[in-house]
C-alpha cells in the first residue's frame, strides 16, 4: 500500500488507509488532467476518507490535539490529563476561540467539505463512456455520505455554520453563517439521496467504503440528535433488514480481530504498516495505559453487577474486589489496579492515573508489534457507527414515542450479548416511561462507554450539568470549574476564522 499525493488544482492526499489508498501514486495531477476515467474517480473518493484520518479527525490520541476517539473526554465518561489536547482545558473552562483544538479541528472539516464538493462536481460531468452509471451513482454516494459525515460535526459541535455546496473560487471564500437547521436540512437531504444511491455492501477488497447501511446509520444519529424520533423509526426499521448482527464477543470487537465484524456499519481504517502519524487512537503508553483518556470513578461505579443491580444495591458487590461479578463490558473497556495491560512485557497496571483506572477498550495490549516500544500507533480501525448503537437509538425513538412494548426486546438484545439479564428479570414489566429512559440512557452509557458518543448524548438530553455534578463529586484534581449553559455544549468559531472573514459572527455564547 502507498501514499497518495494529488497536487495542483486537486487537494493533497496523503494517510494511512488499508483500502482507501491502497492505490498506484499520483503526483503532480493538475483538474485539467484528472477526473477523465473511473479509476480517477476512485482516487478522488480515496482523498475524502483520507480527511478522516486527519489527528484531530479519528486518529488522534497522545501529545496532540484531541481526535474524535477522546470525545468521552468531555463529559463524565473520561479523563483528559493533558489538558492542552483541548477537553482536558475546555472541562475546566480555560480555552478559548484562540484555542489550536478549534481551529484544527473547523479546518479538518471544511477540508473534508472542499474534496468532497469537488469529487461531485467532478464526478457528476463525467461522460458515461469514462465511468458507468453504477460506479457513478455508488461515489456519488459515498462523496455524499462524507460531506455529511463532516458537516454533521460542525453542526453538533459549532451550530451555525457556512453551507459550502460548490467548488469555490478564492472570490467566493468569504462566506456567512447558515443556520443550524439549513446545514441540518441539508445533511438529512443528503445522506437520504446517499443511501439510495449506495450499495449493501463491496466485495471483500473494497470494505471499508460508505454502504447503505453507513448512510441509515448516520441518518438515524442525526435524526435522534434533532429529536426526530419518527424519522429514526423509519431509519433504523430499513436498517434491521440488511443483516448486521451483534458481535458474539464484545472485547474482541475493539481489537483487529473484530474489524470485518456484522456488527459494523461503518469505521474508519487504519493500517500500522504504512502510517505516517507518530501515533493513533489506540496507541500503548508504556507507564500507564492511555495516560490521556483515563476513565472516571463515576463511569466505572455505573456499571451493574451481573445480575443486573447497581453496585449500591447488589449482594454480589464488594468494594475490596470491585471488578468482580461486575457486568462484562466493565472489564473490557477499564483496567483496574494490578491488571496486566502490556501482556508481551507482563506489565502490571499500578493505578497511577489521576483516576486510578485505565482504558482498555481499543487499546492495544502490546508494547510493540514492529519494534517501536513507546508511541506504537497500531493499526486498529475506529468504528463510528455499529449496530449495538442502532438498536438503542431505535429504543430511544420508541420511548419517547412512548411505544414503550417495542423499547424492551431492544434493550434485552444488547445486554444478551455479554449475558446481562433482561429488564423484565431486574426491573420488572409494565416500567413508566420515566423509568424506561433512564435504563435505555443508562444502557448507552455502559455499551458506548469510551467511543467518542458520550458528549453527543448529554448534549441531546440536556444533561450536561449533571454530568458535570458527577465529575465534581469523583474530586479528580483540577477539575472541578466548568463552563455553564449552552457554552458548556457548543464550540467557538476559531478566532482565525473570524480574523480572516469579516462575514463571519461567532457563536453568541462566545462573544
Amino acid at each position: 500500500m502507498k501514499n497518495i499525493f494529488i497536487i495542483g488544482f486537486l487537494f493533497v492526499l496523503s494517510g494511512c488507509s488499508k483500502t482507501y489508498l491502497d492505490r498506484n501514486s499520483l503526483t503532480q495531477l493538475g483538474e485539467a488532467s484528472f477526473w477523465k476515467t473511473e479509476q480517477d474517480a476512485i482516487l478522488g473518493i480515496n482523498g475524502i476518507y483520507d480527511a478522516l484520518q486527519d489527528r484531530i479527525m479519528y486518529s488522534g490520541s497522545l501529545n496532540g490535539t484531541a481526535g474524535m476517539p477522546m470525545y468521552d473526554n468531555f463529559g463524565d465518561n473520561a479523563y483528559n490529563a493533558y489538558k492542552f489536547e483541548g477537553p482536558g482545558n475546555f472541562m475546566i473552562a480555560n480555552i478559548d476561540p484562540s484555542g489550536a483544538f478549534f481551529s484544527d479541528l473547523w479546518t479538518s472539516l471544511y477540508k473534508g467539505v472542499g474534496r468532497a464538493n469537488l469529487a461531485i462536481e467532478s464526478i457528476q460531468k463525467m461522460p458515461a463512456s469514462a465511468i458507468s452509471d453504477a460506479s457513478k451513482q455508488a461515489l456519488l454516494g459515498q462523496a455524499l455520505f462524507l460531506r455529511s459525515l463532516f458537516y454533521m460535526h460542525l453542526a453538533v459541535y459549532y451550530g451555525d455554520v457556512p453551507l459550502i455546496l460548490n467548488v469555490q473560487k478564492l472570490e467566493e471564500s468569504y462566506v456567512s453563517k447558515n443556520t443550524y437547521k439549513e446545514v441540518s436540512d441539508q445533511v438529512i437531504k443528503d445522506l437520504k439521496s446517499s443511501a439510495d444511491m449506495l450499495p449493501a455492501s463491496y466485495p471483500a477488497a473494497q470494505y471499508g467504503y460508505a454502504t447503505k447501511g453507513a448512510a441509515l446509520g448516520l441518518l438515524s444519529r442525526f435524526l435522534l440528535y434533532n429529536k426526530d424520533y419518527q424519522g429514526v423509526l423509519d431509519a433504523t426499521n430499513a436498517i434491521l433488514t440488511l443483516g448486521y448482527t451483534l458481535n458474539p464477543s464484545y472485547t474482541q470487537l475493539f481489537t483487529e480481530q473484530g474489524e470485518f465484524s456484522k456488527e459494523i456499519l461503518f469505521s474508519v481504517r487504519f493500517s500500522q504498516d504504512v502510517s505516517n502519524n507518530s501515533e493513533t487512537f489506540s496507541s500503548t503508553y508504556l507507564a500507564q495505559p492511555k495516560v490521556d483518556q483515563q476513565p472516571m470513578p463515576n463511569m466505572v461505579n455505573d456499571y451493574y453487577c451481573t445480575d443486573g443491580r447497581p453496585i449500591t444495591s447488589s449482594p454480589l458487590y464488594n468494594a475490596n474486589t470491585p471488578k468482580e461479578n461486575r457486568d462484562p463490558r466493565l472489564t473490557a473497556s477499564v483496567y483496574f489496579r494490578n491488571d496486566i495491560f502490556l501482556t508481551d512485557i507482563n506489565r502490571v497496571f499500578t493505578g497511577n492515573t489521576a483516576t486510578k483506572f485505565g482504558l482498555k477498550k481499543y487499546i492495544r495490549s502490546s508494547a510493540s508489534t514492529t519494534g517501536i516500544s513507546v508511541f506504537n500507533p497500531g493499526g486498529q480501525d475506529f468504528i463510528v457507527i455499529r449496530y449495538a448503537d442502532v438498536l438503542l437509538m431505535r429504543a430511544e425513538a420508541l420511548l419517547e414515542l412512548n411505544q414503550l412494548d417495542e423499547v424492551y426486546p431492544l434493550v434485552n438484545q444488547v445486554r444478551a450479548r455479554v449475558n446481562m439479564p433482561a429488564i423484565e428479570t431486574v426491573e420488572g414489566t409494565g416500567l413508566s416511561q420515566d423509568a424506561l429512559r433512564e435504563i435505555v440512557r443508562h444502557e448507552r452509557r455502559v455499551e458506548l462507554a469510551f467511543e467518542g458518543l458520550r458528549f453527543f448524548d448529554l448534549k441531546r438530553w440536556g444533561a450536561m450539568e449533571g454530568a458535570f455534578q458527577r465529575v465534581t463529586a469523583d474530586k479528580i484534581a483540577g477539575y472541578g470549574a466548568f463552563y455553564q449553559g449552552e457554552k458548556s455544549q457548543i464550540f467557538p468559531i476559531p478566532q482565525n476564522e473570524l480574523n480572516a472573514n469579516a462575514n463571519l459572527l461567532q457563536n453568541p455564547v462566545w462573544q
